[in-house]
């Protein structure tokens, strides 16, 4: 613990801690829209914003800013107007971002250093400027999730139902997109590109494990995310792991021992729960 009475430790685990608590609240409306993997078509195109930042001098994350809004603009409209299915709109994405990506990346002047800071996460390099656009755009994602929760559920839900009922359904998804865009851009730092995909749903999916209904899994979601960021970056800071990983593994994790210990409850349930007798068969009656 000693490590983190040093600033840049407290750094990273603050912008661990506010990451873990906004994905989660982020990705429960993708997980519920069956677009689990968007995350990384996004994270992809953020990458070739990173290499036109670097290959334009220009701030990395600014740029990967504007480019993963622009693509998950472009994933929400191609999967609403229907003209091919979300899953190729994403692998267009996935290989076409990451192409671009090392392409502009190999044009600058920038080492291999300064890729895998954005690929799988940096959290140790934070600057107190990271923080506070990690904190601000972090903050700003959590509460509109939580704030526009009954609306932002009902077109995640059921689209043509939410249409009907007067919301303004392609302002909606267009917000879950633009958002998407900018938690995969704040969480670069954290857990990288290739990562924070994981953020956004595993929490979602142990959550899901153990509760019913949508507010308690949207809150046991975050409060499992906050969990996994921090182990995280102790786990990394006193096994000197790569940061982002240890976070992402601490999830994983989080959701095996969920699953067997689930599993285990259901089997002893079933096994001490006593069976319902049979009915008694009707005596015959012998009419004299």
């Amino acid at each position: 613990m000693e490590l983190f009475q040093y600033p840049y430790m407290q750094r990273a685990l603050i912008g661990a801690l506010v990451i873990g608590l906004a994905a989660p609240a982020l990705g429960i409306y993708l997980v519920q829209r069956r677009l689990a993997l968007i995350g990384d078509g996004v994270g992809h195109v953020a990458l070739t914003g990173v290499g036109a930042g670097l290959l334009l001098n220009r701030s990395p994350v600014l740029v990967a800013v504007i480019a993963a809004t622009i693509g998950a603009i472009a994933i929400e409209i191609v999967r609403a107007r229907g003209r091919t299915s979300g899953d190729l709109a994403l692998a267009l994405l996935f290989y076409g971002g990451i192409a671009g990506g090392v392409l502009l990346v190999g044009l600058s002047d920038a080492t291999s250093a300064n890729l895998n800071a954005y690929l799988f996460g940096s959290l140790t390099t934070i600057s107190p400027a990271d923080l506070t656009t990690i904190a601000v755009l972090g903050a700003a994602i959590l509460v509109t999730m939580i704030a526009l929760r009954p609306a932002l559920f009902a077109v995640s839900h059921d689209e043509e139902y939410a249409r009907v009922s007067g919301l303004p359904v392609r302002t909606l998804n267009l917000l879950i997109a633009v958002a998407t865009a900018v938690t995969v851009t704040i969480a670069m730092r954290a857990v990288g590109v290739l990562l924070i995909s994981a953020l956004m749903v595993v929490p979602v999916a142990t959550a899901q494990q153990v509760t019913r209904g949508f507010r308690s899994t949207m809150a046991a979601a975050m409060a499992l995310g906050l969990f996994a960021a921090g182990s995280g970056v102790w786990v990394a800071a006193t096994a000197d792991t790569a940061p982002g990983a240890s976070v992402v593994l601490v999830a994983i994790a989080s959701f095996l021992v969920v699953a067997v210990a689930g599993g285990v409850w259901r089997v002893v349930r079933r096994r001490t729960t006593p069976t319902a007798a049979p009915a008694p068969e009707p005596h015959e009656v012998v009419l004299s």
